[in-house]
Formats: C-alpha cells, structure tokens, sequence
C-alpha cells in the first residue's frame, strides 16, 4: 500500500479499520487493536492498543499471543478471544456466533473461518487458556505459521459462501480499494 498502516486507508470516506470496528463490536464484549510501533495512531478510536510481546515482528501468532495475554490480564471474566485482520472490512456480521457454534458442534478447541475452499487461520476464535502453550511456541519454539501452530488441536471451521463477494476479502494493494468500492456497492445492492 505505499507504507503506513493499510488499516488506516480510506474506503467510501472511512477507514478500514473503521470499518472492521463496525462489523466487529456488536459481536463482542470489548475491542483491542494489536499493533506495534506508535500507539497514538490509533488513538481516534478510543481502542487499547496492544503490542506484541514477542520481539522481532514474529508475525500473526504474536499478535494472537499478545491479544491472549491482554485478555487474561484485563478481561479475567473473558475465556475467548476473536482476531480478525484489520483490512478486511466486509467481515461477517455473525462471524463470532458462526465460529463458537462451530467450535461446540465439532467439539473443538479453536475455530478459524474459510470461504471459497479456503481457511483463514488468523480470522479465528482461541481460548485464552491456550495462552501458555502459544507463548512457549511462538517465544522458545519459533512457530511462524499460524498452522504450524494450530495443527496441535482439533480446529473448527466455519465456512462462509463467496457470492455475491468473499466476506474476509482484503485489501493488500492499492487496486483492492477499487475492488473494495466494488463490493460496497454490491452488499448495498443486497441489503
């Protein structure tokens, strides 16, 4: 995207990140962003920005370890965590209750979304009583790929359709924005 933060790239007048916040917050208890580097810019939002505590940038594990850890800190009464990527802004709207009933009727330990044939392991529902055991993989193991990691339990998949557009579609280039102005009009067409 050209450098900074692709969460904070305008789609329709409003971030993506905006955006996510909208389809996310009805579905859950409370919000945190994970990002490293200079929290203020975030600060609009009003969000707890949460940095990952493993060093080194150790991709998308660190910050499920980093959100897993906070809530456990902050929210005791909390037992799961959702993560979703922050440039995703057509997720669905009944992804959380799609992703625990899909972790009880699997009799699962973790769930992740999929559409098209395709998982999406960082759009995922973890216990945080699985905190421990990612911290010893991600810090003294080295575990990159969220796969590697989830592979070590039984992981529910709530499969989600592709038409009329892919709801965990995300914007990584430039051109994803014209495609994301696209979609927009589509779910407006739907709703």
């Amino acid at each position: 995207m050209g450098g900074g933060d692709k969460s904070l790239r305008e789609l329709a007048g409003e971030t993506l990140l905006a955006r996510v916040i909208a389809r996310v917050k009805p579905q859950v208890r409370t919000l945190i962003v994970n990002a490293n580097g200079d929290p203020g810019r975030f600060s609009a939002y009003g969000l707890p920005v949460v940095a990952d505590s493993v060093p080194d940038f150790a991709g998308p594990l660190a910050g499920v370890l980093a959100g897993l850890e906070w809530v456990r800190d902050h929210a005791a009464e909390t037992s799961w965590l959702v993560s979703v990527p922050t440039d995703a802004p057509f997720l669905p709207r009944d992804l959380v209750a799609r992703l625990f009933a899909a972790v009880e009727s699997e009799g699962a330990d973790l769930a992740c979304a999929a559409s098209g044939g395709r998982r999406h392991p960082v759009i995922g529902l973890w216990p945080v009583a699985l905190a421990p055991d990612l911290r010893r993989a991600v810090a003294a193991e080295g575990v990159r790929k969220v796969e590697d990691w989830t592979g070590r339990y039984r992981v529910a998949v709530a499969d989600y359709a592709v038409a009329p557009f892919d709801p965990f579609f995300n914007a990584n280039r430039p051109e994803d924005l014209a495609e994301a102005e696209r979609i927009l009009n589509l779910e407006a067409e739907k709703t």
